[in-house]
């Protein structure tokens, strides 16, 4: 596993994500794949989470990675990257606050 970094530039890259440096460096991904159920719940808790706090969330798709990428993710999604940190489901809202 890189670290989160250099994981999400990855993303950016691969994705093709367009936010600008300011609001990529603050954004928080929320990485799952369609089809998901696990990955359905946690975004409604990020929307909770998101509508409390000025957090910026962006849904991504690891479907969207090269394979070698992906595969890092495949069996631990949905997966929350902070800034700073990488955050495993299940979380609550108090969970994502602490993280903060």
């Amino acid at each position: 596993m890189t670290d989160i970094t250099t994981t999400r530039q990855l993303i950016m890259q691969q994705t093709h994500l367009k936010l600008d440096r300011d609001k990529a460096e603050k954004t928080w991904f929320l990485l799952g794949t369609v089809g998901c159920h696990l990955c359905d719940e946690a975004e409604n808790t990020l929307r909770l989470f998101s509508g409390v706090t000025a957090t910026a969330i962006e849904k991504v798709d690891i479907a969207d990675f090269e394979e070698e990428f992906m595969m890092q993710f495949a069996t631990v999604i949905p997966v929350v990257l902070t800034p700073m940190q990488q955050i495993n489901y299940p979380f609550s809202v108090a969970d994502l606050m602490a993280h903060q």
